[in-house]
């Protein structure tokens, strides 16, 4: 996916058990970042990020999502533990983490795995592509995309 080309549309559950898809949310921009695991170090400082600075992404008008191979119950106990404000989508099958190419290679105690390489995608009100973050470090990144949304 490059930027300008048009997101598709996806559902999937939040931690409620409710579908929520892309589509709900047109004339609005959208941070959605998918994330390793629930409630794991790396994911819990990412999503508290964008937790701290919901206020200032809801006043300029952002809709933020996160998205996990966790489940609906998973989804639900991290939201409720982290005072998570905006919707965890569970992608327990991974349909959507393909469809990003977010399932990477790599390696967990010398062993290696499959798992989803933390990425944030920031999407337009008109659901084109604006930018793509890659291998994304936890600690300040809700503020690297705040900045990148100010421009």
């Amino acid at each position: 996916m490059q930027a300008g080309d048009i997101v598709e549309n996806f559902t999937l559950p939040d931690q409620d058990n409710n579908p929520v898809s892309l589509s709900d949310f047109a004339g609005k921009p959208v941070v959605l970042f998918f994330y390793p695991k629930a409630d794991t170090p790396g994911c819990t400082i990412e999503a508290c990020g964008f937790r701290d600075h919901f206020k200032k992404l809801q006043k300029a008008g952002v809709v933020v999502l996160g998205i996990s191979r966790d489940t609906v119950k998973a989804q639900k106990k991290f939201a409720e533990k982290y005072d998570l404000p905006y919707p965890l989508l569970a992608d327990a099958d991974q349909t959507i983490c393909n469809r990003f190419g977010v399932i990477k290679p790599k390696t967990m105690y010398g062993k290696l795995v499959s798992g989803i390489e933390r990425t944030t995608y920031v999407i337009g009100p008109d659901q084109r592509l604006i930018h793509e973050f890659n291998k994304v470090k936890p600690e300040g990144h809700a503020e690297e995309v705040l900045a990148l949304l100010k421009k």
